[in-house]
């Protein structure tokens, strides 16, 4: 995932969630709903974006690589 100079708003962020869902394990997905709904910084939409950003068309393995740092985000 290459850095992007773009901030990305919440709208942004929960619009990506919604077209990778059916992508996302159920725990992944509730986690990254309540995540959410925390206030976040635009360094934390930002990374949030990426990690969903064309998580479909990832590897299984940068799946798993993403899944873990979605897992330790959610974790802050």
């Amino acid at each position: 995932m290459g850095e992007c100079k773009l901030d990305h708003s919440l709208e942004d962020v929960r619009k990506k969630l919604q077209e990778q869902a059916s992508f996302l394990s159920k725990e992944l997905y509730e986690g990254f709903t309540n995540f959410l709904d925390k206030d976040l910084s635009q360094q934390e939409l930002n990374e949030a974006f990426h990690l969903l950003k064309k998580y479909d068309l990832s590897s299984k393995e940068e799946q798993e690589v993403r899944n873990e740092k979605m897992k330790e985000m959610f974790q802050q």
